[in-house]
């Protein structure tokens, strides 16, 4: 892959090519004991934040094998147990798995990658998962989520979901993967989706919330606020076109002043807007797409936004990405 952008912050560049993805899976799905392993070199870009190269995603995040898990199954019900992808939100971890190459503004709030154990069941239309895990990968097992999914029919699910931590996670050695503020908060999503044809269509709203706890370093508590939409047209002979807008409020208890005011955004009280808009060409296992995002962000704080001296309120990025899935 390969993207230019504007209003690049010091440290990141004006373009990147890179590895988006070189990564083998191996799985069992029958019988009573199954497990899934995904293995090699990946990359997560994410609008509106500097870019992190595939080898240091590597280090930094997940590792070489970022997912593995076993699965014990009887009937309906099922329990895993390892390196789980997330049950929050509405954009899957690796670019491939979504409609937009970027994840997006709101993805930004949400866990990843957790290491746990992860129960389900479905009822006729009615499927519910929990999982008890470690969060933003910090290795303290004190996070529960949990997902309620309604299937209507076969082109309209309605979904609830919600977690986070039910202790409180210290800072680690690792603040990437492990932010301090966002492994000791608790968030919930509404997902709509529906798929008919050639259309597919996501409206989603999340909602996130930090106590305050001094004792580990978080001297105010801070909330978001948002929503996006996520659409998908097939078009014949192998196109489709995909659009996220989305828009995200951040609150803080201080005043955007205060030092001691938590930014979960780009700075107290700050809010932004994103539209990502995503082309794609496929031909059996041959694939190219390439994404127009922007990201604005509104009411920011001086330093925390974008270009040399982070005093810029907005960025746009243009990428390409080819590869095969076989």
């Amino acid at each position: 892959m390969g993207f230019t952008q504007s209003n690049w912050i010091p440290g990141d560049k004006s373009t990147h090519w890179d590895l988006s993805n070189g990564q083998i899976f191996l799985q069992k799905t029958n019988g009573w004991w199954q497990f899934y392993l995904q293995a090699g070199a990946y990359n997560l870009p994410d609008l509106g934040v500097p870019f992190l190269k595939t080898t240091d995603t590597l280090t930094t995040l997940y590792g070489p094998l970022p997912v593995a898990y076993l699965k014990l199954v009887k009937g309906n019900f099922n329990v895993e147990v390892g390196e789980l992808p997330t049950l929050v939100g509405a954009e899957y971890t690796f670019d491939f798995e979504n409609m937009n190459i970027e994840r997006g503004l709101l993805w930004n709030q949400e866990n990843a990658i957790s290491r746990g154990v992860q129960v389900s069941d479905t009822f006729k239309k009615l499927s519910l998962t929990v999982s008890w895990n470690d969060g933003f990968y910090s290795n303290v097992y004190n996070w529960i989520t949990g997902s309620a999914s309604y299937a209507f029919n076969s082109s309209n699910t309605l979904a609830f979901v919600g977690g986070g931590n039910a202790g409180q996670t210290r800072a680690t050695n690792n603040p990437i993967a492990t932010p301090l503020a966002l492994a000791n908060e608790s968030i919930y999503n509404v997902l709509y989706t529906y798929s008919h044809e050639a259309w597919t269509i996501t409206p989603y709203w999340q909602y996130s919330h930090v106590p305050t706890d001094a004792k580990i370093g978080l001297p105010s508590s801070g909330s978001t606020n948002g929503g996006a939409v996520l659409l998908n047209y097939n078009f014949k002979g192998g196109f489709s076109l995909a659009a996220r807008p989305e828009y995200i409020v951040s609150s803080s208890s201080l005043a955007a002043t205060n030092p001691n005011a938590l930014n979960l955004l780009y700075g107290p009280g700050s809010s932004a807007f994103g539209f990502t808009v995503t082309p794609t060409y496929q031909k059996g296992g041959f694939f190219l797409r390439g994404d127009v995002g922007i990201a604005d962000a509104r009411s920011f704080t001086a330093g925390d936004a974008f270009g040399n001296l982070g005093t810029n309120g907005t960025q746009v990025r243009g990428m390409i990405e080819s590869g095969f899935m076989f």
